[in-house]
């Protein structure tokens, strides 16, 4: 499906055929096509945005996240009204301070906060737009464990960022809400420490009308049916960012199983006809599964599925951990597409369990997914990776070459570049090192910086160590050139 917004951003083509059965064209960004910087543009050092920081230092999103400490655990306790698009929430937040501390800062979006206390002592928030900032009843000194509590209710308001992802956040649907945004979605639903930097642990209790289904992240642990209410919990035991959190509520047909010991659960909306192929594709994922594990090692996380949405404000898929969640658009009446599940759940190595420092390194992200799709059709045998690489190459003039995907700035985090050019990077990385190397530095690349984050330097060196090659000039013209790269 398309929205009147990509219309108005000139995409170059529909998210209805932009995934068919014949091609492998980026599944997630429906990528922008902002005008390409001019020679002379932004430095990779500075971002294109004001550096105003009391965040957690990005450069492009300097306002993000609170600094002075590490939430490890988030604790979600969240009952859901559709006639009145009512949330009511509990969140209780455990923190260790890494410096002496006498607030915490937090982000959330709208929504009345009635109560919130620290470590048992009531205390009163103060709020400047989406800053939350909690007083400690007392100061902390470094090392020590914080535990906040904050209930809060209301209409949760979604974002529109004006990036390529339009509408972000919470969103209500005719029956029910579901969750889905990057860089920014959670603090329209949750209070957060909002930045990458600071993944935590989560557990949730979801409470809604017995009749519909509640799925979010992680494995179910639970689930009772009570006075015309489901509740049912939830636990997510590998650190995870705070945009990667979802919630589908609504009516979906849910099927569930295993994978090789991995509980697997699937959803799509009721609305999508089962003569299409969701079903049957999304049915694959474990197999899809098993391709990305010969290639990156073992699957970092203990749960398996995804979630399928029919809404016209949604344009594309997100890789929501253990569970990513798709706009039913990539498929259409017939068509099948597993493309788009090999990205999202590449995804889980590339930028779930190994998350970006900060916003400028998403290459890390999205080049390695697409390069993962490109791999999968490969094998699918409907076209190679040398022929993906040679059709984006042909053209001089296409705007990925003004567009550095190892520092695109800002405004163009979700760029053409950042996707192709970055996966157009492995392939040239692999043909220059060959196969045994490449896929040693990615199994050797997820395996240390599992549930951490990491830079495009640490990948540089890491490449540069186990290929025995320098390799600053031929990552240079491909990651930070404005220009083609001659081969």
């Amino acid at each position: 499906m398309v929205n009147t917004r990509w219309a108005a951003l000139g995409v170059a083509a529909a998210l209805v055929t932009a995934c068919s059965v014949g091609g492998t064209q980026p599944t997630k960004p429906l990528f922008t096509q902002a005008p390409a910087p001019q020679t002379g543009g932004p430095s990779c050092l500075l971002p294109d945005v004001p550096t105003v920081d009391d965040g957690r230092g990005d450069p492009y999103f300097p306002k993000d996240g609170g600094p002075g400490y590490d939430v490890t655990h988030y604790k979600l306790k969240l009952k859901y009204d559709p006639p009145t698009d009512t949330l009511t929430g509990t969140a209780t937040i455990e923190a260790t301070a890494l410096e002496r501390l006498s607030e915490l800062h937090l982000d959330f979006h709208g929504m009345k906060i009635s109560k919130a206390t620290v470590g048992g002592t009531l205390v009163t928030p103060t709020r400047i737009d989406d800053s939350l900032t909690v007083p400690l009843p007392v100061p902390v000194e470094k090392d020590a464990k914080l535990s906040v509590q904050i209930d809060y209710s209301g209409v949760p308001q979604s974002l529109d960022e004006g990036n390529a992802f339009g509408t972000n956040g919470f969103l209500h649907t005719t029956e029910g809400a579901f969750a889905i945004g990057e860089p920014h979605s959670a603090t329209t639903w949750i209070p957060v420490n909002d930045h990458p930097r600071d993944k935590a642990l989560y557990d949730f209790e979801l409470t809604v009308p017995a009749n519909l289904a509640a799925i979010t992240n992680g494995v179910r642990t639970s689930e009772t049916v009570a006075g015309g209410l489901k509740t049912s919990t939830w636990k997510v035991t590998s650190p995870m960012a705070t945009y990667l959190a979802t919630l589908a509520i609504g009516d979906y047909r849910v099927t569930e199983g295993t994978h090789k010991g991995l509980p697997v659960i699937n959803a799509v909306h009721n609305s999508i006809p089962a003569t299409t192929r969701v079903d049957e594709d999304i049915a694959r994922n474990g197999e899809v599964l098993d391709f990305l594990v010969e290639k990156f090692g073992p699957y970092p996380f203990d749960a398996l599925g995804g979630i399928v949405i029919n809404d016209d404000r949604i344009s594309f898929a997100l890789e929501t951990q253990t569970r990513p969640i798709y706009g039913n658009g990539f498929w259409g009446a017939t068509r099948s597409n597993t493309d788009v599940i090999a990205h999202e759940l590449a995804h889980q190595w590339f930028g779930d369990s190994v998350s970006v420092d900060t916003w400028q390194h998403i290459w890390l992200n999205e080049g390695f997914a697409t390069y993962a799709q490109w791999m999968w059709a490969e094998d699918e045998g409907r076209v190679t990776t040398q022929q993906e690489f040679d059709r984006r190459y042909a053209t001089e003039t296409s705007p990925i070459w003004s567009v550095p995907p190892g520092c695109p700035g800002r405004a163009r985090i979700f760029d053409s570049s950042v996707y192709n050019r970055g996966a157009m990077t492995l392939h040239m990385l692999r043909d220059k090192v060959g196969d045994e190397k490449f896929f040693t530095i990615l199994q050797t690349w997820v395996k240390q910086k599992k549930d951490s984050n990491a830079t495009t330097p640490q990948f540089i060196a890491l490449a540069e160590e186990i290929s025995g090659q320098q390799l600053d000039d031929f990552f240079n013209a491909w990651l930070f050139g404005k220009s083609r790269p001659r081969i």
